[in-house]
């Protein structure tokens, strides 16, 4: 079966750290359950300030990954920039999933020093969901449109 697209979700910095009581993915990519002990080290681990955009910045991200999609003839179906994390939905590209995304959050990581905001904007890496079907994108469209903030 071929993929006819994938979603992509990456946080802010600090937004999801090890040991998080929603649980989290370690670097082996296996979900792991909530650790305090491990969240309370994770936080003292932190070096900078958690970043929540604001709704000045989450338009900016917004316009940057589609103005950015439209140049490279990506064709993104769903997109929500939230003050912790981003979704998006997208048809599969002859660039790879990981360069798009990493495309995607230097592009927005830069516009955001050049307003202003300084050090780290998002955590490293991403998740990524592949959808074989229409019926899988169209079920991703919907959990996308949820989180509109």
């Amino acid at each position: 079966m071929e993929m006819i697209g994938f979603m992509a979700t990456w946080t802010t910095y600090g937004t999801w750290l090890p040991g998080d009581e929603r649980g989290y993915v370690d670097n082996k990519g296996q979900l792991q359950k909530g650790d305090p002990k491990l969240f309370q080290k994770s936080k003292e681990l932190q070096k900078e300030e958690t970043v929540k955009l604001n709704a000045a910045e989450k338009k900016i991200a917004k316009q940057i990954i589609l103005d950015e999609a439209l140049r490279i003839n990506h064709q993104i179906i769903a997109l929500a920039v939230c003050s912790n994390h981003v979704h998006l939905l997208a048809k599969s590209h002859q660039d790879s999933i990981d360069n798009l995304i990493n495309r995607y959050k230097s592009l927005t990581t830069r516009a955001f020093w050049e307003y202003g905001r300084k050090g780290k904007i998002w955590t490293r890496g991403f998740d990524k969901q592949f959808c074989f079907t229409e019926k899988e994108l169209a079920a991703r469209i919907v959990y996308i449109h949820k989180h509109k903030e």
